[in-house]
């Protein structure tokens, strides 16, 4: 397998997670988003993703962009390391979380999301910061509310998720924005105790090749 990623990309980071876990080999090939107008818009790449973003998988002759979408068919061609409960109302809620983050959160913090708002609203820096913090802190108050009857080690009791995966990615990205995020306990404890497994430290994106 072949994973299409930027090492600072959040979508990207949730998926080197999916697949540390599951213990799948893969080839990590480079899309740098900033460099010579961003890579992602090349020719080559937009035709193996029309959506110019980060990451796209290829399995043999089988590609698939959206990281949850990506993770979703990691979980059905492998066994072992269920990233998703079995019972269809547990998975639910499991997708529901992860879905909040990958949704509500982060696209509004995306890096596309940024440079329009720079390029092209002449947004300064700090009424930008301010947007992002803004809809962190809406979507952290909504993660923390629903974590205080579903965690335990992590975020649905003491098993990990791919709601664990999409909340590592995105407090990273929190911290990277330096979003205060001391009023959010239960989150900063599942995240805690997932970056202590060594998959989790595998995908850290200071810890890629292509990191700078």
């Amino acid at each position: 397998m072949k994973l299409y990623g930027y090492w600072r990309s959040t979508a990207a980071y949730r998926v080197r997670i999916a697949m540390h876990l599951k213990g799948i080999t893969f080839e990590s090939i480079s899309v740098h988003l900033v460099k010579n107008g961003g890579e992602q818009h090349e020719t080559a790449y937009s035709e193996l993703n029309p959506n110019h973003l980060v990451p796209t998988l290829v399995d043999g002759d089988f590609s698939l962009n959206q990281s949850l979408a990506i993770i979703d068919y990691l979980e059905q061609i492998t066994n072992g390391n269920a990233l998703y409960p079995s019972d269809a109302k547990s998975r639910a809620k499991v997708h529901a979380l992860a879905l909040d983050i990958a949704c509500e959160i982060h696209p509004l913090n995306n890096l596309r999301v940024q440079q329009y708002l720079t390029n092209t609203l002449s947004i300064a820096d700090e009424a930008k910061q301010l947007w992002v913090e803004y809809w962190m802190n809406v979507g952290f108050i909504s993660i923390e509310k629903q974590l205080t009857s579903s965690a335990g080690q992590y975020c649905f009791a003491d098993t990990v998720s791919v709601a664990d995966i999409c909340l590592v990615a995105q407090v990273y990205n929190a911290h990277r924005f330096n979003v205060d995020m001391s009023a959010y306990p239960l989150i900063n404890k599942v995240v805690k105790n997932c970056n202590q497994l060594p998959a989790f430290i595998r995908a850290l994106p200071e810890n890629q090749l292509d990191a700078q």
